[in-house]
C-alpha cells in the first residue's frame, strides 16, 4: 500500500459527519479484498450512513471504524494463484454478512464479503450457509 495512503488512514480522525464516514468507507472499501470480515467490520459504520438514520456516533460505531482503520494499515500481503494445485475456499454466514476466502497451498489469495440484503435477514442459518457456498463460486 502506498505510504501516503497508510498514513491518511492512521491520522484519519473521528467522523463528525456523514459525508465524512462516506468519504472513509469509499477509501476502506477500495482495500476491501485485503480484509478479512471487511462487510462485518463495516457494519456500524454503513448502518448509520443509510437515509433516514440519525448521526449518532456511539462506542460500537467508534469500535468499528479503528478496528478498520488498524487492519487497513496491517492487511496480509495476497498471492498470485499459480497454475498448479488446487484452491480451497471457506465461507461462513452470520446474521449479518457472508464472507469467503479463497486459498490455495495454504496462502491467502483474496477474501471477500458482503452485507445481508434486508430479506435474507430472516433466512434460517442453513441457507445463509449455503448462501456463503454460491457467493464464494461467483468471486
Amino acid at each position: 500500500m502506498d505510504p501516503a495512503k497508510v498514513e491518511a488512514i492512521t491520522k484519519w480522525l473521528r467522523s463528525t459527519s456523514v459525508t465524512e464516514v462516506r468519504s472513509f468507507l469509499g477509501l476502506a472499501g477500495y482495500y476491501h479484498r485485503f480484509v478479512e470480515g471487511f462487510s462485518r467490520l463495516a457494519l456500524p459504520l454503513t448502518k448509520l450512513i443509510r437515509k433516514g438514520e440519525k448521526f449518532v456516533w456511539n462506542e460500537e460505531r467508534e469500535k468499528s471504524f479503528e478496528e478498520l482503520k488498524q487492519r487497513l494499515v496491517s492487511a496480509h500481503v495476497l498471492t498470485l494463484p499459480s497454475g498448479s494445485g488446487g484452491f480451497q475456499i471457506y465461507s461462513d454466514a452470520s446474521k449479518n454478512c457472508l464472507g469467503c476466502v479463497l486459498m490455495q497451498h495454504g496462502k491467502v489469495i483474496a477474501y471477500a464479503s458482503r452485507q445481508l440484503k434486508p430479506y435474507e435477514v430472516n433466512y434460517p442459518t442453513h441457507d445463509l450457509e449455503l448462501a456463503a457456498v454460491v457467493f464464494a463460486l461467483k468471486i
